[in-house]
């Protein structure tokens, strides 16, 4: 079989061609793979340091929080003992000022 230059030369051209195309998808695809890579671990890296430092401050502003209630806690509960034991000096006030109570049988002799 006799295969002419012209032919052999396209064929082997053709081929040159897709392997040179496949190498440069195989390499453009690579490149993105790194550069997706690199920014995966850049933001990683940023979104990390913002959430300790969120973190941080949530916690700080969840101690002040919690101190300031615990005060508000610690007046409530005294200002509700001293009320509760104020009323009960106004119901013995009042019964004392009442007497005994009036009953409305009362026993003939």
């Amino acid at each position: 079989m006799y295969v002419s230059v012209e032919t052999l030369t396209i064929v082997i051209s053709a081929i040159g061609i897709v392997l040179t195309l496949g190498a440069s998808l195989f390499a453009g695809f690579a490149w993105m793979v790194r550069r997706i890579d690199a920014v995966d671990t850049k933001l990683t890296t940023r979104i990390n340091a913002v959430d300790e430092k969120l973190t941080a401050r949530i916690d700080a502003v969840e101690e002040k929080l919690t101190a300031r209630i615990d005060a508000v806690e610690e007046k409530l509960t005294a200002r509700i003992d001293a009320l509760a034991d104020e009323v009960t000096g106004v119901k013995i006030a009042i019964a004392r000022l009442e007497g005994p109570p009036r009953h409305l049988v009362t026993a003939s002799s």
